[in-house]
């Protein structure tokens, strides 16, 4: 009995790994792989739209065909209820679908992709299309229940989408992307300090626009805990540039700003993100330097490097170096760029 139950156990594994009596499939849906995506992350897409029947399947299929790890990014036409291996073909193959790759840069605001996306041609408003989506729900990070966008959640990366573009369906890849890389990162020193995921993903896109060089962000991190436990404005001007929209060189009147966002006269955090951040600044965010710094600016000089100190008196004289250089190139070349990299 036992061998025979084994039997049927088997035979019916095989039926389902292999669908001798499965053809190609019915219908047509369009769906989309993103950039990075394993096999099991990539097959629950084509399980969810119904193209195949189980994940489980799938990626062993994958495994024993040698597919495993060419399965590629892009927009799909596939049909329903196809069998493993042919779905597989169809993503060795690549995207079947005309498409246009978009480059969201870590770093960038909602605002400024939007002026990125006109200038490339994509019509519609990215900045109404991120305000809220069923796809994501901030509150379940900790963010606020007024919390006003999605500001923070829209992940930076290389997106293959069908043309013309649909900016609805740049923003579900997005959060889907954003929702993937996110399980990635470990968030107990974080908790620890009375820090929700919000307040990582906000920290992060501070240190993402502060800081050029990764060996930095996990010390301009460090800045932002100490101050927050000391009870210390930010004073970011990264935050004075994503309340008055300016990121040039910001005069008083920006520095004066009453937005909530201004970390310069507010305390605290700002209340939502300033950028969409990559995984490096969540993870900095995340498991910032132990240190006793208090103050950062940018190097002379130093290609993008930072500057590190606890001491007040310290940062003043770095501040009048810095300060020094942007007015001696001024005066030479008619602007206050000078060497490569960083910005006052």
């Amino acid at each position: 009995m036992l061998v025979l139950v084994a039997a049927v156990v088997l035979v019916w594994f095989l039926v389902s790994l292999f669908q001798p009596f499965a053809g190609r499939g019915h219908g047509r849906v369009r769906l989309t792989i993103p950039q990075g995506a394993g096999a099991g992350e990539i097959g629950t897409i084509p399980q969810r739209d119904h193209v195949i029947s189980s994940v489980f399947f799938f990626k062993l299929a994958a495994v024993i065909d040698g597919d495993r790890g060419r399965l590629r990014a892009g927009p799909y036409v596939m049909r329903l209820d196809m069998s493993y291996s042919a779905a597989l073909d169809q993503l060795v193959a690549g995207p079947n679908i005309q498409s246009a790759n978009l480059t969201i840069i870590p770093g960038r605001s909602r605002r400024q992709v939007q002026a990125q996306l006109a200038a490339d041609g994509v019509r519609g408003s990215y900045l109404r299309a991120t305000i809220r989506s069923p796809l994501l729900d901030p509150t379940r990070y900790g963010a606020p229940r007024s919390t006003p966008t999605l500001e923070g959640f829209l992940w930076p990366d290389t997106y293959s989408l069908r043309k013309p573009v649909k900016l609805g369906r740049l923003v579900a890849d997005q959060l889907r992307r954003f929702k993937l890389e996110f399980r990635r990162v470990r968030l107990g020193y974080a908790r620890s300090k009375h820090l929700t995921p919000y307040d990582v993903l906000t920290i992060a896109s501070l240190i993402t626009e502060e800081a050029m060089r990764r060996g930095d962000l996990y010390r301009a991190a460090s800045v932002i805990y100490n101050r927050l436990r000391l009870h210390m404005q930010l004073g970011l001007d990264s935050t004075v540039a994503y309340a008055t929209g300016n990121y040039g060189t910001l005069t008083a009147r920006d520095l004066s700003s009453s937005s909530p966002w201004n970390t310069t006269n507010h305390f605290g955090l700002p209340p939502t993100p300033i950028d969409s951040p990559g995984l490096d600044a969540i993870q900095a965010a995340a498991h910032p330097a132990r240190t006793g710094y208090l103050y950062f600016i940018n190097r002379v000089c130093g290609n993008g490097a930072l500057r590190f100190t606890a001491s007040y008196s310290q940062f003043l004289q770095w501040s009048a170096e810095w300060n020094a250089a942007v007015a001696t190139a001024a005066r030479h070349h008619g602007s206050a760029e000078f060497c490569t990299g960083g910005r006052p």
